[in-house]
């Protein structure tokens, strides 16, 4: 009798442990599910990216573009930022220049930008021809010669990609060159464009 009761109690154990496993699942399924549904950081295998949870607002950054006329982060208004701090004489940021014109070419439009910002003390004249040997066709050119862009966004090196929301946040990082042609680049910007689960949409707003 003892043993019968022993090995009964022993599979009620065993079906306890499933169930709390079980339910384990369940809400792990659902908080990522929330995190989606809210708008929070989805999660990526970008190499290199690390999340900004919660979110914080970007600088009002001011730079030119290859006219010479002034720009800002504000002007981009309604779309999802990608911004890209370069230089022509960072090896790392060279080789992921071509990445970057490609996701411009296909993710970019009135819901999403890359913004290369050169940081190259000579301005125009320097990355200009530079871009044109590279061959990209479909970044534009921004310059901060006097890199005010780093010390407002606290960037430690080159290349330093952030990725901004339409609320005009900070919600990630990477610090490195990094594939952003890639499916999981795709992906992970999309989500913020609204086009994957849980997608935030809104209007740009940066801190001035």
């Amino acid at each position: 009798m003892g043993r019968v009761v022993a090995e009964a109690m022993g599979r009620h154990v065993s079906m306890r442990k499933i169930l709390a496993a079980a339910m384990l699942v369940a809400l792990a399924a659902g908080g990522v599910w929330w995190s989606a549904a809210r708008g929070g950081a989805p999660a990526t295998d970008l190499p290199k990216w690390s999340a900004i949870d919660p979110p914080t607002p970007a600088p009002q950054l001011a730079f030119t573009d290859g006219d010479g006329r002034p720009v800002s982060l504000g002007d981009f208004g309604g779309r999802v930022v990608l911004l890209n701090l370069w230089a022509t004489w960072c090896a790392p940021c060279v080789e992921e220049m071509p990445a970057l014109d490609r996701l411009q070419a296909k993710l970019g439009g009135p819901d999403f930008a890359v913004v290369a910002l050169s940081l190259d003390r000579g301005g125009r004249d320097k990355v200009e021809p530079f871009l044109r040997g590279l061959s990209l066709e479909n970044l534009a050119l921004y310059l901060d010669p006097r890199a005010a862009s780093t010390a407002a966004l606290a960037a430690r090196g080159l290349p330093t990609t952030f990725l901004i929301d339409r609320q005009g946040r900070l919600v990630g990082k990477a610090e490195g060159a990094v594939p952003w042609d890639s499916p999981s680049a795709f992906r992970l910007i999309e989500h913020y464009m609204g086009r994957g689960e849980g997608g935030a949409g809104g209007a740009v707003r940066t801190s001035g």
